[in-house]
C-alpha cells in the first residue's frame, strides 16, 4: 500500500478507467438482464462488453500490482504498466471467450434444458454452491495467494522490458482467473449482464483480495454463495435483485439471440 501511494497518479488511472468502464458497461448492459443464464448475444458484442466489464471490476483490485511493478522495473517508462495491464486484460479476454463457446456449446446440446422452468433454476443453484466450495479448496488459496502478494509474484516472474511486461500481466492474469473463475461463474448463474449482480462480485473479488482477514474474507465469501444458492433453489423471489427469467418483457439482449 505504501507503494500504491507512492504511485498514486498510476492508482488514480486505473480507478479512472475503471470508472469509464462501469460507465460504459451501464451504458451497454442498460435492459439487457434476463436473469440466470441471460443470452449473450454475438461473440464480438460479447467480448467487448466482458472487456470493459473485467476493466470496470478488476482495476481497481489490481492496482497494487501493477503500482509495485512500476516501482520496481528499470526502464521507467509509463507506458510499461499499460501494458503489464493489457497483458492482464488479454487473459480475461481469453476467459471470456471460452466462457462463451461454452454456453454455446452447452445451449447446442442441451436445448431448451437450461431453461428456468426446467433445469436453469437447479443448475444455477449448484453452480453457487460449486463456486462456494471452490472457496475453501487448496487451488482457490494458492491462487488468491498470488493475488494478494504482489511481491512475490513479481519476484518470482519477472521479465524486463516490452514484452517481459506483456507476459507477466497474462501470468498475473491466469492467477487472477484462477483465483475468481468460480465467482464469474456465480455472475452468470445469478445474471451476467445485471449490474447489480456485476457490482456485488466485484465487490467479494475486492474483498477477498484487499481485506488483511483472509480467511474471513474467504470463508465469508463461501456462506455468500451457498446462502445465495439455497435461495435461488428454495426461493428466488426472496433475492433482491434477481430477475426471474420471464417475469419480465423481453430485453433487447432476448431478441438478439437466435
Amino acid at each position: 500500500m505504501a507503494v500504491a501511494r507512492a504511485r498514486l497518479g498510476l492508482v488514480a488511472l486505473l480507478f479512472a478507467l475503471a470508472g469509464v468502464g462501469w460507465w460504459r458497461t451501464v451504458d451497454q448492459m442498460r435492459g439487457m438482464d434476463g436473469g440466470p443464464w441471460t443470452s449473450l448475444g454475438t461473440l464480438g458484442w460479447f467480448l467487448g462488453v466482458w472487456v470493459v466489464m473485467m476493466g470496470a471490476m478488476m482495476f481497481p483490485s489490481v492496482s497494487p500490482t501493477v503500482a509495485l511493478y512500476s516501482r520496481m522495473s528499470k526502464e521507467r517508462s509509463p507506458r510499461l504498466p499499460l501494458v503489464f495491464t493489457s497483458g492482464y486484460l488479454l487473459t480475461w479476454a481469453g476467459a471470456g471467450v471460452l466462457a462463451f463457446a461454452v454456453a454455446i456449446a452447452g445451449g447446442q446440446i442441451t436445448g431448451d434444458v437450461l431453461s428456468w422452468d426446467r433445469a436453469g433454476r437447479w443448475v444455477a443453484g449448484g453452480t453457487l454452491v460449486v463456486a462456494a466450495v471452490y472457496e475453501l479448496t487448496p487451488l482457490k488459496d494458492v491462487c488468491l495467494g498470488k493475488c494478494r502478494s504482489p511481491l512475490g509474484f513479481l519476484l518470482g516472474s519477472w521479465r524486463d522490458g516490452w514484452r517481459g511486461a506483456m507476459q507477466m500481466g497474462v501470468k498475473h492474469g491466469a492467477w487472477c482467473v484462477g483465483c475468481c473463475w468460480a465467482l464469474m461463474a456465480s455472475l452468470f448463474a445469478l445474471g451476467v449482464m445485471s449490474l447489480v449482480w456485476m457490482a456485488f462480485i466485484a465487490g467479494l473479488i475486492a474483498v477477498e483480495k484487499t481485506l488483511p482477514w483472509r480467511r474471513i474474507a474467504t470463508y465469508g465469501t463461501a456462506v455468500v454463495l451457498i446462502a445465495l444458492g439455497i435461495f435461488v433453489l428454495a426461493a428466488p423471489d426472496a433475492i433482491p435483485g434477481l430477475t426471474i427469467p420471464g417475469s419480465e418483457p423481453m430485453s433487447p439482449m432476448e431478441r438478439m439471440s437466435p
